[in-house]
């Protein structure tokens, strides 16, 4: 796959959001960056070059990343009841960043 494929890839979807965020079903655009648009990418080229086995390592570990997400929705929630806009965005990417660390260390440690 081609490094202008995956970008190109990427614009596509941030275009599909800009424009769900303009009609009147606005909140549909938070569903689009779940659209496994990325991890279709990272389980092909994890597949074709490692294996199997690793892909399948891989979805396990793709499924406890749902905590930092979750943790980054709930913050971000929480964060907007009353910081400004880019301070609840950048509390809620801290929350983010310190439960994905956390979710590496364990994953590095006990698998």
């Amino acid at each position: 796959m081609g490094l202008v494929f995956k970008a190109a890839l990427g614009a596509l979807v941030v275009v599909l959001i800009a424009l769900l965020s303009r009609t009147k079903n606005y909140y549909i655009a938070g569903l689009i960056p779940l659209f496994p648009t990325f991890a279709l990418l990272a389980h092909y080229i994890v597949a074709t070059e490692r294996g199997m086995d690793a892909l399948r390592t891989t979805i396990v570990f793709g499924m406890w990343s749902i905590i930092p997400y979750f943790l980054y929705l709930l913050s971000l929630w929480y964060f907007t009841g009353f910081l400004k806009l880019p301070l609840a965005l950048g509390g809620a990417v801290v929350c983010w960043s310190l439960s994905a660390w956390v979710i590496i260390y364990c994953w590095s440690r006990w698998h």
